[in-house]
């Protein structure tokens, strides 16, 4: 009969550990693993966010800051197009220039008006279309993305199209002009109603961009407002001027310094409008924007020291619009 042995380990004594480890439960290699990961955890959690974010402060300083320097640095000397490192300095002679210059003024006049003639119609006809949509309607989706198509059409495809229907002979515009009795229009060599044909494709471009700004917002009004003007016996047109365009405020005065730069900046309408394809802004400089007149200087007539100072002077009135924007929505937010 076998027997059987039971072997019991050896007694540990009270308090006592394994035996090559610290009362921690680790070796002292691990320990300093640990520490050496805690450290590089700090590191990674200090420095990681300027890791994301250095791409963009790379790319603006390559293409946003050095160029902005290097033009306003051209903006003091004389430089040609031909030789742009051969620099002979000028100082403030190409800013004192541009401003004797007719031209230069005749350009800042003409933006002022096709910026005008542009951005009012846009805004008050996307604020209609938004207040359209905001109800429900069948389909609101399709009508949202065929008011953004034409802002994702190229400029170019645009205003090619719109120089055919304001063609003088053949253009559609006249031929129903005819009917109504109206002789027909000289629409590209005619001041005004070149000006006209060129906010009519701004308009039509970036209409739709702002209605869905405007219905985006409308959307983010509670609908309890409304409620309790309609139990006050408020009409829908009431509660549109007393409810809507009060929480519209912020956001009206947001498209109409956006929509105010863009105008400042026109520059593929009016130079794919013109019938010569030059960057004269017609025959007789009628729809020459700011931005025409700058290529013209820098790129036709191949002064890059002007184009500088007039590129520089664009700067400062956007610099003058931005504080303006901010002295205003200051006021209304303490009004608020």
């Amino acid at each position: 009969m076998a027997t059987r042995h039971d072997t019991a380990a050896p007694p540990v004594k009270e308090g006592g550990a394994a035996p090559g480890r610290p009362p921690g439960g680790a070796t002292e290699a691990e320990q300093r693993r640990r520490s050496r990961l805690s450290r590089r955890w700090q590191r990674d959690m200090r420095w990681s966010p300027y890791a994301f974010v250095s791409p963009f402060f790379l790319l603006f300083l390559a293409f946003g800051l050095f160029p902005l320097v290097y033009t306003g640095w051209a903006s003091l000397h004389q430089v040609e197009l031909t030789a742009p490192t051969d620099m002979t300095w000028v100082g403030m002679r190409n800013y004192t220039r541009i401003f004797d210059d007719d031209f230069f003024w005749n350009a800042a006049k003409n933006t002022l008006t096709i910026g005008i003639i542009s951005t009012v119609p846009q805004l008050l006809m996307a604020m209609g279309l938004a207040h359209i949509l905001n109800y429900k309607l069948r389909a609101s989706t399709f009508y949202r993305v065929a008011m953004l198509a034409p802002y994702a059409t190229s400029i170019a495809a645009a205003s090619l199209v719109f120089v055919l229907l304001f063609g003088r002979d053949y253009g559609m515009i006249n031929w129903a002009l005819h009917f109504a009795g109206i002789d027909a229009i000289d629409w590209q060599n005619d001041k005004w109603p070149s000006q006209i044909a060129v906010s009519t494709i701004v308009v039509w471009r970036w209409t739709g961009y702002n209605a869905l700004i405007y219905l985006a917002a409308m959307q983010a009004i509670p609908q309890d407002l409304y409620e309790s003007a309609a139990l006050d016996g408020a009409s829908r047109w009431k509660q549109f001027l007393h409810v809507t365009l009060p929480s519209l405020r912020p956001t009206i005065l947001f498209t109409v310094v956006v929509s105010t730069i863009g105008a400042s900046q026109v520059f593929g309408e009016p130079l794919l409008f013109d019938a010569n394809k030059g960057a004269s802004g017609g025959a007789e400089h009628q729809f020459q924007t700011l931005g025409l007149y700058l290529y013209e200087q820098g790129w036709v007539n191949q002064h890059l020291g002007r184009a500088s100072a007039i590129a520089w002077t664009m700067f400062l009135i956007l610099i003058v619009i931005g504080i303006v924007n901010y002295v205003i929505s200051r006021r209304l937010r303490a009004s608020s």
